[in-house]
């Protein structure tokens, strides 16, 4: 029996180049992915850590994305590097350019902590990321939305700032997919019971766990 694609893989479908599995692309220490997550982007996805933006290492800031989630052509992730004070008079960067102009650097800069989206998430076409936000296991982020608050599990958000459309299913279904967290099984398990995983029986899918 197979157990689908090796998550070593780079390139999980055979003869195709535009779908990754992002964990074995990244080399920055700093972005941490789980396995069976993917990109996909038009031109070439071994780019997707150009689409993490201002991501500085004075700062430190991680971004985590869980396992299982699905990332589309030209997601962006806003880090807080991209942060300015907004506090002071201006809001020109002064001590960043240091020649003099240092004298005025802060204790620290806005830091919002880090991002962190976590498993089984399907972000879409174009959306942004903010930095800080933490987007709950199961969510869907629409495409072309700028996500600036957090996101609960199996929640539906969109647009510019994304706000909640849905919950995919009731309170009492989202707190029972937490508790099983299918993503956490061996991949044997979950080959084993992918019809149950890929269905809306949830009495079923509790009595495989």
């Amino acid at each position: 029996m197979t157990y689908g694609p090796s998550p070593a893989r780079k390139y999980p479908l055979p003869g195709q180049t535009r779908l990754v599995y992002l964990k074995n692309i990244i080399t920055n220490p700093n972005i941490i992915v789980g396995d069976y997550t993917y990109y996909d982007d038009f031109e070439n996805p071994e780019n997707f850590e150009r689409n993490v933006l201002y991501h500085f290492d004075f700062i430190g800031d991680k971004l985590t994305i869980g396992k299982f989630c699905a990332i589309a052509s030209d997601v962006k992730f806003i880090m807080n590097g991209g942060n300015h004070r907004t506090d002071w008079f201006t809001n020109y960067p002064f001590p960043v350019f240091g020649q003099g102009w240092e004298v005025a650097m802060p204790e620290s800069w806005p830091d919002k902590g880090n991002t962190c989206i976590g498993n089984d998430v399907w972000i879409g076409y174009g959306a942004t990321i903010m930095p800080g936000v933490r987007i709950g296991d199961g969510a869907i982020v629409a495409s072309q939305s700028v996500v600036t608050k957090s996101v609960e599990p199996y929640t539906v958000v969109g647009g510019n700032p994304a706000r909640e459309i849905r919950k995919r299913f009731d309170p009492q279904t989202i707190e029972e997919l937490i508790k099983i967290s299918w993503w956490n099984w061996d991949i044997d398990k979950i080959t084993r019971n992918l019809k149950l995983i890929c269905n809306g029986d949830l009495k079923a899918l509790q009595a495989a766990r």
